[in-house]
């Protein structure tokens, strides 16, 4: 390690309690919803998953920062995502000789702002109980009282519509354009790993902007859509409910992961929720209640679908279920070729148990 003299950064959250500890990243203030993830590897990808977008993460593994960064292997947007970060050991040396870079050269010329030197173990309790709350960051404000007034100026994650925010400006297409397959995906926030499964599977993929209507992704001619994961409350999504209606009606095969779960639950009449803590790491329980098998997950939400009224519906087969807190993980229409998941099949990082998904929709697609 160097050992280089570290300023100091305080971490205050909405009820006021302070923590403090070392600065790392850019020197600055940044608040936003404080949540934790509980896998041990992937840094990288997660700060750069548009689904954290407005979020501080806290890494409750012991150690961030020690194999680097690479620049594009590990990226899963065009950038960091991530409002802060939350650690308690940061290296600023690290050992993969492959890699580009440090994560703190990384986090500089990213303005992100973190704090390490944290008991990690004793914040995620806290807020495991607590529940889910906005946070600020700051190694320039070291007056807990300024920063807790600075702290309320961050807007509460319910409610709040981010999709539009990091959703692509411009239609593009990736794949082999020749290929017999074509998938429109509705871009909320969707992750390169997911694309990059469609296309390893011969599909050729076009990346609408979130707010694009049904008229132009049927214009395209798919023959399946895609509702991507994204960021922000589903309830303030109105524009992509109204367009997955429609997409519905089109009878073509319809796939959403996360956020694209909880919006084709939307369109099907069924409500969603904000949970007092979300889902977020590499080793959730989900049985698939269709084939009887557990599948180890990799989970990134906040948001979650009312039980009651899946079970409730006459055209909605739950098919997917939460073995920790039994919430909804998977449901199917019965009556259009629609169906989704809550947790990220393309598991980038996590295990691979649940590739499975996207090989159902490709079949789907060559009925």
């Amino acid at each position: 390690m160097k050992h280089t003299q570290q300023p100091e950064a305080l971490l205050v959250l909405q009820d006021g309690t302070v923590y403090r500890g070392l600065a790392l990243g850019k020197k600055g203030t940044a608040g936003g919803e404080i949540c934790f993830n509980t896998g041990m590897t992937g840094y990288q990808e997660i700060y750069t998953d548009p689904s954290y977008y407005g979020q501080v993460i806290i890494n409750t593994t012991s150690h961030i920062g020690n194999y680097g960064v690479l620049n594009n292997a590990e990226q899963e947007s065009n950038g960091v995502k991530i409002r802060g970060m939350v650690c308690n050991f940061f290296s600023d040396i690290h050992s993969r000789y492959t890699a580009d870079g440090s994560l703190q050269d990384y986090f500089e010329r990213a303005n992100i702002v973190g704090i390490h030197g944290v008991d990690t173990r004793q914040l995620v309790r806290y807020i495991r109980s607590k529940g889910v709350m906005n946070c600020i960051i700051s190694s320039e404000i070291l007056d807990p009282v300024a920063l807790l007034a600075e702290l309320h100026k961050v807007p509460d994650m319910a409610g709040l519509e981010l999709s539009s925010e990091v959703s692509t400006k411009e239609a593009y297409e990736q794949g082999d354009p020749e290929s017999k397959l074509r998938v429109a995906v509705l871009d909320l926030g969707v992750k390169r790993s997911i694309l990059s499964n469609f296309n390893e599977r011969g599909v050729f993929c076009k990346v609408f902007p979130a707010r694009t209507s049904y008229s132009e992704l049927a214009a395209w001619k798919p023959n399946g859509y895609f509702i991507a994961n994204g960021p922000g409350d589903p309830a303030a999504m109105p524009y992509a409910v109204e367009t997955v209606k429609q997409v519905l009606d089109e009878e073509k095969p319809v796939f959403g992961i996360c956020l694209g779960h909880q919006i084709l639950s939307l369109a099907s009449g069924i409500s969603t929720y904000k949970m007092h803590n979300g889902h977020r790491g590499l080793n959730h329980p989900v049985k698939n209640l269709i084939t009887g098998h557990c599948e180890i997950t990799s989970q990134n939400h906040g948001f979650a679908v009312s039980a009651e009224e899946v079970m409730d519906h006459d055209n909605i087969e739950l098919t997917h279920i939460n073995l920790n807190d039994k919430t909804i993980e998977g449901i199917r229409r019965k009556d259009k070729p629609a169906f989704s998941v809550q947790y990220h099949p393309e598991s980038s990082p996590g295990p691979h148990d649940s590739h499975y998904l996207f090989d159902q929709f490709v079949g789907m697609m060559n009925e």
